[in-house]
């Protein structure tokens, strides 16, 4: 039986409409491909000459700073999860510079075999790359969002999501992305939320094995996927929550993106949901269903309805449910901690 066939992302060709601006993304949630939006960044056009000149650019560029490196053995085809017994990952974790990272993928891409998978995670360009911090930005975005790099090989990516806008700018070789809406968490078979290769819970269903008997709704979450291929030059779009999906399909492939938080008023970033989450998991799924009904009514209440739960009291005194500023924040803050 053939996979549902997934919908095409929304896309935008920036070479014939407005410029972007921040106000463009500030409240949407919806993702969007960004056909050519760095079209002109030096990597891109080193990476389209050809892998020798984007690999000798990032060389030239190597400030020596260990990152972090994933190495899967050939067998795991470059799918990033856990062990067989779920108590591990299926990599091994090293720390190295760039240059001597980019050394492995070129001696794996002259290979005739399977070759292992390798994946630099997550390096921050100010750090490992900086004199190209200044020529990879996105002018739209607040000089403090700083752009990090993602290099390796065939390596996939599964179902995962960030809490934070982002904005993921393929550099070299091809990247698809499948995405799905928040609302899917139910059909993706997620892992344990405190227990994964990446920041946020992963899914263990692999996307190209939809008729695995294991994970019969599957199909569902495919049949409300969306999907596009990047080229060098292109980005994507990802709201906070949605759930995506990442392979790389070359011999060598980089990414640069950017994250940057919600905010809840101006100058006050939203703190990390993923703590509340954790939070929520300890203080409420252990309780009698009854009690956690009542949670789930409280909640609502309080957190999740649109209506204001203190319309019947003075702005003034509305406390943490009025209008934030970093000193009610920060107030709340310690306020959490002592709870803790």
């Amino acid at each position: 039986m053939t996979s549902p066939t997934p919908q095409a992302i929304e896309e935008r060709d920036v070479a014939r409409q407005p410029p972007l601006t921040s106000d463009d993304l500030r409240d949407r949630m919806q993702p969007l491909v960004l056909r050519g939006l760095v079209a002109d960044w030096p990597m891109v056009q080193a990476a389209r000459r050809s892998d020798t000149d984007f690999a000798r650019l990032l060389a030239e560029a190597d400030a020596g700073e260990d990152v972090d490196v994933l190495l899967m053995a050939p067998e795991e085809e470059g799918v990033v999860g856990y062990n067989a017994s779920f108590d591990g990952f299926n990599y091994e974790h090293h720390r190295v510079p760039v240059t001597q990272g980019l050394k492995r993928l070129a001696a794996y891409s002259r290979a005739s075999g399977p070759v292992p998978g390798l994946a630099i995670q997550s390096a921050p360009l100010a750090r490992c790359l900086p004199s190209l911090r200044e020529s990879h930005r996105l002018p739209f975005l607040a000089p403090s969002v700083e752009p990090r790099i993602w290099i390796g090989n065939r390596v996939t990516t599964p179902v995962h999501f960030d809490e934070y806008h982002n904005i993921a700018c393929v550099v070299c070789g091809r990247r698809r992305f499948t995405l799905f809406p928040p609302e899917q968490v139910h059909n993706l078979y997620i892992g344990p939320p405190d227990f994964a290769p990446t920041g946020a819970a992963i899914g263990v269903a692999r996307l190209d094995r939809p008729d695995d008997p294991r994970y019969p709704r599957l199909r569902e979450a495919l049949a409300h996927a969306q999907a596009a291929v990047l080229e060098p030059g292109d980005a994507l779009y990802l709201p906070p929550m949605w759930w995506h999906h990442v392979a790389s399909l070359e011999r060598i492939n980089a990414l640069v993106n950017f994250w940057w938080p919600q905010a809840l008023a101006e100058g006050v970033a939203a703190p990390t949901g993923l703590g509340g989450l954790m939070h929520a998991i300890l203080a409420f799924r252990g309780l009698p269903p009854e009690q956690r009904a009542a949670w789930r009514t409280l909640l609502d209440h309080f957190v999740f309805d649109d209506a204001d739960p203190l319309a019947h009291v003075p702005e003034a005194s509305k406390g943490v449910l009025g209008t934030p500023s970093a000193e009610t924040v920060a107030a709340l803050r310690e306020r959490v901690r002592k709870y803790l």
